[in-house]
């Protein structure tokens, strides 16, 4: 199911209207932001897969920061065990479809936000939209806050073939992961196939191995900040650095509350990115 609302339009003639150049202007005073960037913004479309622990959160960061667009994809509904990391949620909300729960609440906390939810697992035609916008110049990128394998996976050919930006982020006990990957800004940091073969044999996620919430805060709160970074281009020009958030791989500890960083390197044997062919219905 596709469910949309349209708000009214955040500009004129170019500009910010004084109503939300007052509900922006925190993020307008900085010189990385301001107007143009804004603006940027409000122009934006984000996809959202997974609305659990780092989606719902991810979602409301992006959505109340004024990305115009966002879709939302679950098919997961609201259970109990949820609620202790999952604050968008309530008890009321409790079988529920998650998307569609996630849709309602930020229709109310971010009036300016356009958002179409699918109760539905992925699946490439959910990118169709997004890649029409693509093409039409919009700023446009995909979150992967999944905890399943194969469907990250599944995400990451996607993008590839698509030729999305993708962010992914992933916690479980006290590990968290990050990165980002973009086949056209820097293609030579490879995929998340690169890193993780579909081979691997991968068992740990949260159902398994539990998290603590503020854990999962952290990790949704970094990947909206890249997030927003990419879609205001400020990852290609922030301390004269080329892509100092593309090609990098970080681990955080939340035990010791410690970060490091690997770089990647794009895998020439990798099934998925090692070797482009045209793939007909994205082309």
């Amino acid at each position: 199911m596709q469910v949309m609302n349209k708000p009214d339009a955040i500009t004129e003639c170019n500009t910010l209207n004084d109503k939300d150049f007052m509900r922006y202007s925190r993020q307008v005073l900085l010189p990385e932001v301001g107007e143009a960037g804004q603006l940027r913004l409000a122009d934006a479309h984000v996809v959202i897969i997974g609305i659990g622990g780092l989606g719902q959160l991810a979602a409301q960061y992006l959505a109340c920061a004024g990305v115009g667009e966002l879709t939302l994809i679950d098919m997961d509904k609201v259970e109990v065990s949820n609620l202790p990391r999952q604050l968008l949620f309530s008890d009321a909300d409790i079988g529920l479809n998650k998307a569609l729960v996630a849709k309602e609440r930020l229709d109310f906390l971010a009036p300016n936000c356009t958002i179409t939810a699918y109760e539905t697992s992925f699946n490439i035609k959910q990118l169709y939209g997004v890649l029409q916008k693509k093409r039409q110049g919009k700023c446009t990128l995909v979150l992967d806050c999944t905890d399943n394998f194969e469907t990250r996976q599944l995400i990451n050919r996607s993008c590839v073939e698509a030729y999305l930006p993708l962010v992914s982020a992933s916690i479980a006990a006290f590990s968290g992961q990050l990165f980002a990957v973009d086949q056209i800004s820097f293609p030579s940091s490879g995929c998340y196939h690169c890193i993780f073969p579909a081979q691997t044999r991968v068992s740990h996620s949260c159902s398994t191995q539990g998290v603590l919430g503020p854990s999962v805060g952290v990790m949704a709160s970094m990947q909206s900040l890249v997030a927003m970074q990419l879609l205001l281009g400020m990852d290609s020009r922030c301390d004269g650095a080329l892509h100092p958030l593309l090609g990098h791989f970080w681990r955080f500890d939340a035990k010791s509350l410690s970060w490091t960083s690997a770089k990647l390197t794009r895998d020439p044997y990798c099934d998925v990115c090692g070797v482009r062919k045209a793939i007909p219905y994205l082309t």
